[in-house]
């Protein structure tokens, strides 16, 4: 069985989705960079920042100011805010800590923010949702879709399949990263993925 394509899909749906809503997901600048620079020429964008898994209230800071310094500069999208609520994170993992990134923890994480995202999207009235996740070569972009899918049809609300690392999407993020100065952490967030990165 071929995988689908989710770029071409993304694609075209945006050749007739000029000035519609989109509600972004975003777990930092850097990933974002691309991602909005890809959408915001169509869709009015609305990033929105909800990411309970990040591993301490500085390190969430800190990569907030930086999405809202990108988008102060580059004008690409709004700014939709969360609270921390790491204890979101810490409730839906329980059981799963020891779990290696990329192994069963990871889809726990994935749907508790795209559950968001797409709750937040249909109370707002937007016609899409979306996730820069699929942008990093270290996310499955078929379970991030998969994910996506089904809280779209769970939740009655349009969801805008995407792989933003295709067509050098994942490289173009690294040099928009330069050019705006943008701090790039090393790890995706959690304090597990954090304690992997330390023991490699």
């Amino acid at each position: 069985m071929s995988r689908r394509n989710y770029d071409a899909e993304m694609q075209d749906i945006m050749r007739g989705a000029a000035g519609k809503r989109l509600l972004l997901h975003s777990c930092c600048a850097p990933c974002s960079s691309y991602c909005l620079e890809q959408l915001s020429p169509v869709f009015r964008v609305t990033v929105f920042y909800f990411n309970p898994n990040i591993d301490s209230k500085e390190e969430y800071e800190r990569r907030k100011a930086e999405e809202i310094r990108f988008l102060a500069e580059t004008g690409y999208a709004d700014f939709l805010d969360c609270d921390h609520s790491a204890e979101l994170f810490e409730e839906a993992v329980r059981g799963y800590e020891g779990e290696r990134e990329g192994g069963a923890r990871c889809p726990i994480c994935f749907e508790l923010r795209l559950r968001r995202t797409a709750e937040e999207a249909k109370r707002g009235g937007y016609d899409y949702f979306a996730t820069t996740l699929t942008l990093s070569p270290l996310k499955n972009a078929e379970l991030l879709n998969r994910i996506g899918f089904s809280l779209a049809e769970e939740l009655q609300i349009a969801y805008l399949p995407t792989d933003f690392k295709k067509r050098g999407g994942y490289l173009r993020s690294v040099e928009l990263s330069k050019e705006h100065g943008l701090y790039r952490q090393n790890y995706c967030g959690c304090i597990y993925s954090k304690r992997e990165r330390d023991l490699r």
